[in-house]
């Protein structure tokens, strides 16, 4: 009984930092290097500025009924889709590892970060939070801020993706499928949305999702592995894929290990 109790400390512990971090939009140093007690859990780091948090705060409140649809997301027809799945081979350190990136259950998260590999997006950027300590949880990266080593530290974490055409950082809204249904709920968590159902895509150890502030519709670029099983986000993250090979590779990562490379290297016809 007390080692059950204490794993739900532990859990509601994780779950409070991430909407912690995700109220701190604006300040870009509260989501600096994870420390074993002031924030040692933390997913989410996708923490904008003030002005980035007005336009997602915008978006989310023109989005947010009805959330079942993709048709009721504003901009949503403009975001990539992947329609099927794809392979991301992602090489850190010298290593590859293997990322199936499923479009079938997450079409618009997964044609995102299928997009953003596919135009170099990651390549050279850090994993700039890896947790492993009270237990194994993420390993996060994709900050675009990371690329530049002029950088500080504790700036990693509120970078997005801006889009050079539009010259506009690119949102997209959270995007969750129940098991069973034929589509996902979009800008909402389950919670919000009254489903009682299972996600599809679970947080299994290896899954990749999409960290993301509190805002529903904030994700951008970031994204992490999941070290553990991680139930208890289920419903309130977005994963869009599995590791297939090399998870051992990902364990093996350290916060300012780099990616070298990221390679779409099947599937990118499924991409439009």
């Amino acid at each position: 009984m007390r080692l059950k109790f204490s794993q739900f400390l532990v859990a509601l512990l994780m779950i409070g930092t991430l909407m912690l971090t995700g109220c701190s939009t604006g300040q870009s140093s509260s989501n600096a290097s994870p420390t074993s007690t002031a924030n040692p859990n933390a997913a989410e780091t996708n923490n904008q500025t003030t002005t980035e948090t007005k336009q997602v705060a915008e978006t989310t409140t023109q989005a947010t009924t009805p959330a079942n649809t993709s048709e009721s997301i504003p901009g949503m027809k403009d975001l990539p889709r992947l329609e099927g799945k794809a392979t991301v081979v992602m090489t850190v350190k010298g290593a590859p590892i293997t990322i199936e990136v499923d479009g079938t259950n997450a079409p618009i998260t997964a044609g995102n970060f299928v997009d953003l590999v596919n135009k170099g997006v990651y390549d050279g950027l850090m994993f700039h939070r890896v947790i492993r300590d009270p237990q194994p949880f993420v390993a996060q990266g994709g900050d675009p801020q990371s690329k530049n080593t002029s950088v500080a530290v504790n700036r990693l974490g509120t970078g997005s993706y801006v889009d050079p055409k539009t010259n506009a950082i690119r949102y997209i809204p959270l995007e969750i499928k129940p098991q069973g249904e034929a589509s996902p709920i979009y800008s909402k968590t389950f919670e919000m949305a009254g489903v009682t159902k299972p996600p599809e895509l679970k947080h299994k150890q290896g899954a990749i999702a999409m960290a993301r502030s509190q805002m529903p519709d904030s994700a951008s670029s970031q994204f992490y592995f999941a070290l553990a099983d991680l139930a208890f986000l289920d419903g309130n993250y977005a994963v869009f894929g599995y590791v297939t090979q090399g998870f051992d590779l990902v364990n093996k990562i350290q916060q300012g290990d780099r990616i070298d490379s990221a390679k779409v290297t099947q599937g990118l016809e499924n991409l439009k």
